[in-house]
């Protein structure tokens, strides 16, 4: 296997610019990581029901739904480099509104401050594909597209060694609101290199301007190109905001071990995510991203079925293990499936499609998060809800297989832009 100092030289010949705007969004995704795995668990030290723990969270997702669309609208044939900003001040700073409400029992403060979180992220979740595609040179293009996914990744690593460092230290001072908050204030971290970019100037499709002659959206082939998203996304969310409660609810395993667990998993999913460059060349879309995904359905079965026989020791070892198995290998064909989806919709649906992508996640997720607060409240076991995310996942693999078999014709006719 590539060693990590081969694979970073893949890397290095990633614009400067391009390569601070992925280091901002790590700060961003750190924060995203943390409170991922550590506020369900907070919020059930602060008495939320598990019901309730869901409804919450799946709060944050409807900010982004409501605002993906309109921003994907609003960025096509402009800027986007400046809103970057945005999302590096108030993702941070909602973290914090989120923590303080939730301690002092204000409700309708943590409900807005969730909303105005995720709407926050929106700021750099859609606009960062599209000014990759516009700064960065061909040859570097899936390797940019990779390090940006990656940087979910690397924020977890750096989340879960630095919390479980804490909980070793003193689990009583650094408890999950102490861990928030300070992870919270870090992500400011991220516009010290976005003010790095202040003499860039960035590219744009002056021909995508509103007000300009151009072609409308090419609505069939951005929906035919979605759907196999929206299966996805509609399955991870009933699964990925979970995860931690799983491991505490049906294995005994509290923040501390979850977060070596989490931060593990982050480091072979970042590893597997900057091989992809290598991996594409190999073997191509093809092969890499149905069998990626399957054998990640193959281990999120077997995940799940662990709360069958959780009394005996052994449980909670195959469920890590399933686990740092299905996170890598479901995450390594993001990059990928992320590359196929914008090159099949061409230039002039991209900025859309990025928008829709975002929304169709939150979207999706907002649906699933209601779905599995009315599973917990009638008592539906997480092995049943993780089967059910198995499934559709299943449906999802098939729809990009036969979306990629697709993009191979157009590309061999030329029809693919690049």
């Amino acid at each position: 296997m590539a060693s990590i100092f081969s694979i970073a030289e893949d890397y290095k010949r990633v614009e400067g610019p391009i390569r601070n705007s992925i280091a901002s969004e790590f700060f961003i995704q750190m924060v995203n990581a943390t409170f991922m795995n550590i506020l369900p668990l907070y919020m059930s030290r602060e008495g939320f029901l598990d019901s309730e723990i869901a409804l919450f969270i799946t709060l944050r997702f409807i900010g982004v739904f409501v605002l993906a669309i309109p921003l994907g609208k609003f960025i096509k044939g402009k800027k986007v480099g400046k809103l970057f900003f945005l999302s590096n001040l108030f993702v941070p700073l909602f973290g914090l509104a989120i923590v303080i409400s939730i301690g002092l029992k204000i409700k309708m403060l943590t409900v807005i401050s969730l909303i105005l979180w995720g709407a926050s992220f929106t700021f750099m979740q859609v606009p960062i594909l599209p000014y990759i595609l516009r700064n960065c040179k061909k040859e570097n293009l899936t390797a940019a597209i990779s390090l940006s996914y990656s940087t979910w990744s690397f924020g977890g690593i750096i989340s879960g060694v630095v919390i479980a460092l804490l909980d070793m230290i003193n689990p009583n001072l650094f408890n999950e609101r102490m861990i928030l908050i300070i992870f919270s204030v870090a992500g400011f971290g991220g516009m010290y290199y976005l003010r790095r970019n202040n003499t860039f100037t960035e590219a744009v499709d002056a021909s995508a301007r509103q007000g300009t002659v151009v072609a409308g959206t090419d609505w069939p082939t951005v929906i035919k190109a979605l759907i196999p998203t929206l299966i996805i996304a509609t399955g991870a969310g009933l699964t990925i905001p979970f995860i931690s409660l799983f491991f505490e609810k049906v294995h005994q395993v509290h923040k501390g071990g979850f977060s070596v667990l989490s931060s593990v998993a982050s480091f072979l999913v970042a590893y597997l995510a900057l091989l992809v460059p290598r991996v594409k060349e190999k073997i191509g879309y093809n092969i890499a991203i149905p069998t990626t995904q399957s054998l990640a359905v193959i281990s999120l079965v077997a995940l799940a079925t662990t709360q069958l026989y959780n009394q005996y020791s052994i449980a909670v070892g195959i469920a890590s293990v399933c686990y740092l198995l299905r996170q890598p290998l479901m995450n390594m064909a993001g990059p990928m499936t992320s590359e196929v989806v914008l090159g099949y919709v061409g230039k002039r649906n991209r900025e859309i499609t990025s928008a829709l992508t975002s929304a169709i996640w939150s979207s999706s997720w907002v649906i699933s998060g209601f779905m599995v607060t009315v599973f917990l409240s009638y008592q539906v076991s997480f092995a049943n809800i993780f089967l059910i995310t198995s499934v559709l996942y299943t449906f999802g693999v098939i729809m990009y297989y036969l979306l990629i078999l697709d993009y191979t014709k157009k590309e061999e006719q030329g029809l693919i832009e690049s």
